[in-house]
C-alpha cells in the first residue's frame, strides 16, 4: 500500500472543514484550528493521554473533551501481580471548555475539581505530569509527579478523513520512547520510574468522529541493545487509503510501515483477550507474537453513549524491519494492544 507523506506546513482544514491533505507526517505539519471545524461543538473530540511504564508497573493519565462530556481518568497498573485500578471523573457539556492545546509542544492542560487535580506542563523540552486524586482506592489518595525527559526528533502524525462524512476527521500524534523519571504514590505505597528502564508515550488526538466506530491500537517503547526502540500500530480511525498510522521508531527516527493486522484469539465466538495474539503486516515488516499479562477492561454503557475498552498489556516477541532493511528482533518486549468500541 502506498503511504503518502505530507511535508509541507499547512492548515489542517480547508474552508469547508475538510482535511486539506490526508496522509502521514513525522511532525505536526498540519496546523490545528478548532475555529475552522464545521461540525457542531458536541461532535468535536480532543484528548491528551499519557502512559508511563516499565517492566513491572505503569500509570496512565487522560484529559479528554468529547464535546458533550469531559473525562479525566487515571489508571495504576501492576504487571507483576496482574492488577489494575482506574478512577474517572465525568464533566458534562464541556464543549471545548477544557481548553486543550492546538499543538502538543506548547499546549499545557490543567483540570481541577474537588476530587482530582491533573496538570500537564511543558517546561523547555520536558513534559511534566502532576496529579492529586482524592480517594483513588480504598480511601487512599494518589499523588504523582512524572517527568518525560526528552522528545525524539520524529513521531507518528496522521490526518485522516471519513469518506462518508466529509466534515469528520482524525488528527493524531503519537510520541513514543519518552524516558521517564518520577513516582506515583498510593497511600504508603510508591512506584518509581527511572530513565534507564521507564518510558512514556503521548497520544495527542483532535477530531470530529463518526458516531459508532471500533479501533485497534498497539504501542511499545523500550530499548534494544541500548538504542531506543518502539512502535505504533493501529487501524479503525477512518479512511486510511492515504496512509496508515503504523510506524517503527529507532534511535529517534521514524520508519513507516504499511498495514498491520491484529489477530485476537476467539473462544466461544468471543474475543479471548488473555490468550496469545499474533500480529502480521502486508509488507511482512512487522511479525509478532504477543503474550498478554493484564487486560484493563472497562465498559461504560448509557445505551446511546457507549465505550467498551480492552487495553491488554503484555510482551511481544518477533521481528520488525526498518526502512533500510535492518531487522530488529525483540523477545518479551513490553507493550500493549487494545480494541475499543465507541458510540459517541
Amino acid at each position: 500500500m502506498k503511504q503518502h507523506e505530507v511535508t509541507q506546513i499547512q492548515p489542517l482544514l480547508d474552508g469547508k472543514g475538510h482535511v486539506n491533505e490526508p496522509g502521514w507526517a513525522r511532525s505536526l505539519v498540519w496546523k490545528y484550528d478548532r475555529k475552522k471545524i464545521k461540525a457542531p461543538k458536541h461532535r468535536i473530540k480532543e484528548w491528551d493521554y499519557y502512559l508511563v511504564t516499565n517492566d513491572h508497573f505503569g500509570a496512565a493519565f487522560t484529559i479528554s473533551d468529547l464535546g458533550y462530556l469531559g473525562m479525566i481518568s487515571v489508571s495504576l497498573l501492576d504487571f507483576d501481580n496482574a492488577w489494575h485500578h482506574t478512577e474517572t471523573v465525568l464533566v458534562p457539556l464541556t464543549m471545548g471548555r477544557l481548553r486543550l492545546g492546538s499543538h502538543s509542544d506548547y499546549g499545557n492542560a490543567n483540570f481541577r475539581n474537588r476530587r482530582v487535580h491533573l496538570k500537564y506542563s511543558m517546561i523547555f523540552d520536558r513534559r511534566k505530569i502532576q496529579c492529586h486524586f482524592k480517594d483513588f482506592k480504598d480511601g487512599q489518595d494518589l499523588n504523582a509527579e512524572i517527568w518525560l525527559l526528552q522528545k525524539p526528533s520524529e513521531s507518528m502524525c496522521i490526518a485522516t478523513p471519513w469518506p462518508d462524512k466529509p466534515k469528520a476527521f482524525y488528527y493524531n500524534q503519537k510520541i513514543n520512547c519518552l524516558p521517564a523519571s518520577g513516582s506515583v504514590r498510593l497511600g504508603e505505597g510508591q512506584w518509581r520510574f527511572k530513565p534507564e528502564d521507564s518510558m512514556g508515550v503521548l497520544d495527542w488526538g483532535r477530531g470530529v468522529w463518526t458516531y459508532h466506530n471500533t479501533w485497534y491500537w498497539g504501542s511499545a517503547s523500550g530499548q534494544v541493545d541500548g538504542v531506543p526502540f518502539g512502535w505504533n500500530i493501529g487501524y479503525g480511525f477512518g479512511d486510511t487509503s492515504a496512509a496508515s498510522e503504523n510506524m517503527l521508531f529507532y534511535g529517534g527516527k521514524a520508519h513507516k510501515l504499511s498495514q498491520v493486522t491484529f489477530h485476537i484469539p476467539m473462544k466461544d465466538d468471543r474475543e479471548d483477550y488473555l490468550s496469545p495474539w499474533t500480529f502480521t503486516s502486508d509488507d511482512r515488516r512487522f511479525e509478532m507474537d504477543f503474550q498478554p499479562v493484564l487486560d484493563r477492561a472497562a465498559c461504560t454503557d448509557f445505551k446511546l453513549l457507549k465505550s467498551d475498552q480492552h487495553q491488554v498489556f503484555g510482551r511481544f516477541t518477533g521481528t520488525a524491519t526498518l526502512d533500510d532493511g535492518q531487522v530488529i528482533r525483540v523477545e518479551n518486549f513490553p507493550g500493549f494492544a487494545e480494541k475499543v468500541e465507541n458510540k459517541w
